[in-house]
């Protein structure tokens, strides 16, 4: 029969009041500091989070056709906006982009471009030596000869210097140029730099980005007019067809800005004698896109050139730098138009990609007829031709701004971040009605459960003590045995084992009989 033993244990009222309250202040504190608040339940997440519909869908009070109707909406409108959300991002990284044209005002002056003009025939007939025709043959077609006339077998030259074979060969501009007029000022041949391209010798005019000539009016007789003699007599005569041979008379001319080389065989345009040529120029700044919207080429950040040999990368020079590097591979040498550099082949298809920032000029070509019966009589007895001289080799190029405007054509984003983020914003405002904050939330209520769960499944069950009701506290005699440290009867008296007050023995029961040690 099981023995139950109660004690009740009265304090004094002025003593009882100020323990409980402290016992009951240290209790809150301690529950509030290491306990935690309880997490929420759905229900209650539900009918406070600001999410609209989800407080009717899941919230608290009875199942029916309401709620379920409530979450059918939610489920669909979460849906919709998912769908919506999907399409713009797609739209996103396709990096859509849109082109602005913006003609800018009129300034007071303008830099005036380069204006780079070859002969078509790169070589005079008079000016080659039998060593160049031998060196030449497989660029003029002509036939090596030894000084009788006759072609030898065994002809043998030193190794050519195409350098000086072009300067030596090649059309003279001081021979060429007959008049020249830049804003109403005299020029003349001194003011022309030699550059070399594939027609060999070749005259570029304003080609020092450092000391450019500005134009400061628009219109004909603002820009530069030059009269030129191309002296049809020493063109070479044709004895057999090459990749080279050129059955044209005139001159090839190309308008470019500083920072690039001419690349005038692809880009230049025909100048042809017995006309005067008007080249009405605009000037236009490009601004492209980089990845992942465009393909252009971003400038470096060092200030260092992009390309050996070039003091700005362009693509006219990112050309020559491929042809160079294409004929360096089979070879093992290069052309004179070609940059001076060392670098082998780059072993694959050579890509040159936009600048981001470059400048261009569009044209518009048109021609007269020169010269009339009465210039050309003029012109004969000026320069001691005939007339059909100069209706045969002399020409006039009038290269002018049509105003000094500029426009600049420039590449935008037409579908950034920012427009993304307000799209997906309205798109959750119309559909659920939710923000940022809301999500926030949301994942505040998973963390506090998951938390929860965790916390739960690490902490160890432990038996209550003894049960307290009022100020009545009560002690089975199996549980006084089951708290008991001395499990067995043999535990000696005073035998060391804690317990909550000190032990009442009684010494006139026999030891392992039915009354044990126990404190209340």
């Amino acid at each position: 029969m099981p023995i139950e033993i109660v004690c009740k244990i009265k304090f004094s009222e002025e003593d009882a009041k100020p323990k409980e309250k402290e016992e009951g202040d240290q209790q809150s504190l301690l529950g509030a500091a290491c306990q935690g608040a309880p997490p929420r339940d759905l229900a209650t997440f539900a009918s406070s989070s600001t999410l609209h519909g989800l407080g009717h869908a899941c919230g608290r009070g009875p199942r029916g056709l309401h709620r379920s109707l409530w979450a059918l909406a939610l489920l669909a409108s979460l849906a919709a906006f998912l769908y919506q959300a999907v399409g713009l991002a797609r739209s996103y990284l396709a990096r859509p982009h849109l082109v602005s044209l913006d003609p800018a005002g009129v300034a007071p002056a303008l830099g005036f471009p380069a204006v780079t003009l070859c002969n078509i025939n790169r070589f005079r007939h008079s000016a080659l030596s039998d060593a160049d025709i031998f060196h030449l043959a497989n660029l003029t077609g002509l036939p090596p000869k030894d000084r009788d006339g006759h072609r030898a077998a065994g002809l043998r030259y030193p190794e050519p210097d195409m350098v000086d074979i072009l300067n030596r060969t090649g059309h003279q501009l001081a021979d060429m140029l007959k008049s020249c007029n830049f804003s109403g000022h005299h020029c003349s041949a001194s003011n022309f730099s030699v550059v070399y391209t594939r027609y060999g010798k070749c005259y570029t005019f304003n080609a020092d980005p450092q000391s450019l000539r500005p134009s400061r009016a628009g219109g004909m007789g603002s820009g530069l007019e030059i009269m030129l003699d191309i002296q049809q007599e020493e063109y070479l005569p044709i004895w057999r067809e090459t990749n080279e041979t050129s059955f044209e008379a005139g001159i090839r001319v190309q308008i470019h800005s500083q920072e690039e080389p001419p690349y005038i065989h692809q880009l230049g345009f025909g100048v042809s004698p017995g006309f005067q040529t008007f080249v009405s120029c605009q000037e236009q700044r490009l601004t492209y896109l980089p990845q992942p919207w465009g393909n252009c080429r971003a400038e470096s950040e060092g200030g260092e050139p992009e390309l050996q040999g070039y003091a700005s990368y362009s693509v006219s020079a990112c050309r020559l730098r491929c042809e160079k590097e294409a004929v360096l591979a089979r070879c093992h040498c290069r052309m004179v138009h070609m940059p001076d550099s060392l670098g082998g082949g780059s072993g694959g298809r050579c890509a040159c990609p936009m600048p981001c920032n470059l400048t261009r000029y569009g044209k518009e070509i048109s021609m007269v007829r020169i010269p009339n019966r009465s210039s050309a009589r003029y012109l004969a007895r000026k320069y001691n031709r005939n007339e059909t001289y100069i209706r045969e080799n002399f020409l006039v190029l009038d290269v002018f701004f049509e105003a000094l405007t500029s426009e600049s054509v420039e590449q935008r984003a037409a579908y950034g971040l920012s427009a993304l983020l307000g799209d997906i914003g309205g798109q959750m405002g119309l559909f659920i009605g939710a923000s940022v904050l809301t999500f926030l939330e949301i994942l505040d209520y998973i963390y506090e459960v998951s938390w929860d769960r965790l916390k739960r499944t690490r902490r160890r069950p432990k038996p209550p003590l003894r049960t307290s009701t009022g100020g009545i506290s009560t002690l089975g005699l199996q549980e006084l045995k089951e708290q008991s440290p001395c499990p067995g009867r043999g535990c000696a008296e005073g035998g060391g084992a804690s317990s909550l007050l000190p032990n009442h023995h009684h010494p006139h029961g026999p030891p392992g009989g039915l009354f044990e040690d126990f404190a209340c």
